[in-house]
């Protein structure tokens, strides 16, 4: 009896010794990655994507569509076009790491993003969440969650009154013609 619990007391002393699986942090390689990441985009500076997996998938306020790795620098080029600044903000950032039941590593993020707008000059600040999918230390999908609608109402104002002028110029150039 007694060799029976010295060998139960030895198994519990051994299994709670035993180094635990972090589930959860906020210091960790993985968020470095993402911080730099995050650095990259707000340098405006596409051409490092070693970070992530050649197969990486990119979800950007979809659950289907996705871009590849070599789409995503366009997509960022593309959008750059519309502002004549714009960044995810130094203050109020807050990462965390988890490992979930099934031992998948995410790195989330939450953060301010402003631009300023090309052709308006208005000042647009959204709260933004991105999650980011790690296997083998490289990014394998990131996800990106934000309300797009104040650009997309400023950038359709632009155009309206760009198409407002043009069609006005238009009309002052067949009066002056029919004169």
């Amino acid at each position: 009896m007694k060799q029976l619990f010295l060998l139960g007391l030895s198994l519990i002393l051994f299994t709670s010794c035993q180094e635990q699986q972090t589930r959860y942090t906020q210091q960790s390689p993985e968020i470095d990655t993402v911080k730099q990441h995050i650095a990259n985009y707000n340098a405006m500076d596409y051409s490092d994507m070693s970070h992530m997996a050649d197969s990486s998938k990119t979800y950007f306020n979809s659950k289907k569509d996705f871009m590849t790795k070599s789409d995503l620098a366009d997509y960022h080029k593309a959008n750059d076009a519309n502002y004549s600044s714009r960044e995810f903000l130094k203050e109020d950032q807050e990462f965390e790491m988890v490992v979930t039941d099934d031992g998948e590593t995410w790195v989330n993020c939450w953060l301010d993003w402003r631009g300023t707008m090309k052709e308006s000059g208005k000042v647009i600040d959204i709260p933004v969440h991105l999650t980011y999918q790690f296997v083998d230390g490289k990014i394998v999908r990131e996800v990106g969650m934000w309300d797009p609608t104040e650009v997309v109402l400023d950038l359709q104002a632009t155009a309206m009154a760009k198409q407002e002028m043009e069609a006005a110029d238009d009309m002052s150039e067949s009066d002056t013609e029919d004169m």
